[in-house]
């Protein structure tokens, strides 16, 4: 009895051409050994693949359409000495049908000797003042530069490539195989010219054919206020000339923000601490700060407690926005710590218990207390 080739790819009798092969194509890729190693799923690919081999020869469909088997005894079925894989993975099959190597199809063609070039990153240090200023600083950068003596062409003075003669100027080479699809024509980089389809008999004796050399240059880096760590400035076409002298990418200048002494960074606000003595807290004072754009008189309330925060609107960093303007400032956070002295001389502590007893705040020894009541835990003692 006749095999069902149709059934087996799950398409009907009038299936067109194309339908067969998109049928095809799904199953391969589902039940092809090297993706479902299972061995039911490698049996039912050889079925699927040998019914595709049937269905898409038209001269073989027409005998299956006429209730013959082209396969004669189970020629395309399981157990005989023929690969029905062709020697081809699933790598070489998706090819066939996607056009990297289809058969009959034509070449890529060779690609422009003419690259462009990759980006290039820099590392610049930078203080808090240099951060909230901007700066302009001449960078030394080696990167890959224009040759000067062959302007970008690879050859020697009164030379030009010539045509490769391995793949006549194609830039690939062409293998045929045949499978079950036919023929399939699979095309390869030519090794000679490396797929340029031209290649210099005489290079440049600077740049050895590249058409750029590496140099140290000086450039100059424009570095906008407001930027902080990690912020990535772009210099456009300064970065690495392209191969064959192509167009050069961005040089990207990377900003490492150096720790300050008394400042802390948070966005565009700075903090610091301010430590006063314990009488300046009491009276109030003004004191001079150097913030980061200049000093600055702070004026200190009397009573100022420990803890406090004052806040200097505006006197913070500039804001850079993602366009590169700056969009106004941040604000400066002013912390206060008071010093309370650990060791007083006699006329000091005098004086400051004298104060005490001025504002009604006298202090008793914890002896004295003891011996008037029996002491502090004797109270909680007599409560019981």
């Amino acid at each position: 009895m006749a095999r069902d080739y149709y059934g087996t790819l799950g398409v009907g009798r009038d299936a067109t051409s194309e339908e067969i092969k998109r049928a095809y194509r799904k199953l391969a890729r589902e039940l092809h050994p090297d993706v479902n190693p299972d061995e039911a799923a490698q049996t039912r690919f050889r079925e699927v693949t040998a019914a595709y081999e049937v269905l898409s020869d038209p001269q073989k469909r027409k005998i299956v359409d006429m209730g013959g088997d082209p396969l004669g005894n189970g020629g395309g079925g399981g157990g005989g000495a023929r690969d029905p894989f062709g020697g081809f993975g699933l790598g070489d099959i998706m090819d066939a049908f996607f056009g990297a190597a289809g058969a009959g199809g034509g070449g890529r063609g060779p690609r422009s000797r003419v690259q462009p070039g990759s980006d290039a990153l820099l590392r610049v240090q930078m203080s808090l003042e240099e951060c909230a200023t901007g700066i302009s600083r001449e960078i030394a950068v080696e990167t890959a530069i224009l040759c000067d003596l062959c302007r970008g062409s690879g050859c020697a003075e009164g030379t030009s490539p010539v045509t490769c003669d391995t793949c006549g100027g194609r830039g690939e080479i062409q293998s045929v195989q045949r499978s079950f699809l036919g023929q399939v024509v699979t095309a390869r980089a030519c090794p000679t010219c490396r797929g340029l389809g031209e290649v210099i008999p005489d290079p440049c004796r600077q740049c050895a054919g590249e058409g750029r050399v590496r140099a140290r240059r000086t450039i100059t880096a424009k570095i906008p206020p407001g930027v902080a760590d990690g912020v990535r400035v772009r210099l456009s076409g300064q970065g690495e000339v392209g191969p064959g002298g192509g167009p050069a990418g961005d040089l990207y200048i990377e900003v490492e923000e150096l720790p300050h002494a008394t400042f802390e960074r948070e966005g565009a606000d700075l903090h610091c601490t301010l430590r006063i003595p314990m009488t300046t807290a009491v009276l109030g004072a003004v004191v001079p700060l150097d913030a980061i754009d200049g000093r600055i008189e702070l004026e200190l309330e009397p009573g100022t407690q420990p803890g406090a925060e004052l806040l200097l609107t505006g006197r913070g960093l500039p804001r850079l926005r993602s366009t590169g303007r700056v969009d106004g400032r941040g604000d400066l956070h002013v912390h206060v710590e008071v010093d309370i002295p650990t060791r007083l001389d006699a006329r000091q502590a005098e004086l400051v218990r004298e104060l005490a007893t001025l504002r009604g705040e006298e202090q008793h020894s914890l002896a004295t207390a003891n011996s008037r009541t029996g002491g502090l835990f004797a109270k909680f003692r007599s409560r019981r």
